[in-house]
């Protein structure tokens, strides 16, 4: 057991390494265009199916709550929190457009959305993304398995270059992370 415990942090490491070789521009252009939204009253629209969706709610939460200092929150939303509109959508028309109309009825060109999807092929996804497109917002995507359909759609994507999903989620909350902390820098006024 030990040596699977070993395997598995080192394809965590070896994964967030490749990361560092290849990837810091690309998440750096993802925390300007954020800031960007931001500073231009936008809000942060975050969503997935399953472990996407937890994440989504996780780094929202960081943008509203805290993520190292207090400060004023920020606004960000995830589409996945809401159980009587989730379910109405999907009973309604369809669970792929459950993210979509949330788009239509929530989002402003001002706004940042953000897409993620360890496979970058849901459907569901994939159509928010596209609602977002027509509606002139900006859209990244957070991806990994070679990046699908929604790396093709997005302005910005960043592909985890992983195809274990484990490994892939792993690597998107850590740059989810890195992006929050960027960002509260940015915006607190503490800078202790």
């Amino acid at each position: 057991m030990k040596d699977k415990i070993k395997k598995i942090l080192l394809e965590s490491i070896q994964v967030k390494e490749k990361l560092i070789q290849n990837y810091t521009e690309k998440i750096l252009e993802i925390t300007e265009a954020i800031i960007d939204s931001l500073k231009k009253g936008g809000k942060v629209i975050l969503f997935g199916n399953g472990g996407s969706a937890a994440d989504s709610q996780h780094i929202a939460a960081e943008l509203i709550g805290r993520f190292k200092k207090d400060r004023q929150a920020l606004p960000a939303i995830a589409l996945t929190t809401d159980t009587s509109i989730l379910t109405s959508l999907a009973n309604d028309y369809g669970y792929e457009t459950i993210f979509e109309k949330q788009i239509e009825g929530l989002a402003k060109k001002e706004d940042i959305v953000i897409a993620i999807s360890t496979s970058g092929k849901a459907k569901n996804v994939i159509r928010a993304i596209d609602k977002a497109k027509k509606m002139g917002i900006k859209t990244i995507s957070f991806t990994g398995k070679g990046g699908g359909e929604l790396t093709k759609i997005t302005d910005i994507s960043l592909v985890v270059p992983s195809n274990s999903t484990a490994r892939i989620q792993e690597a998107h909350i850590t740059v989810g992370h890195i992006i929050c902390e960027i960002i509260e820098d940015t915006f607190c006024n503490d800078k202790k």
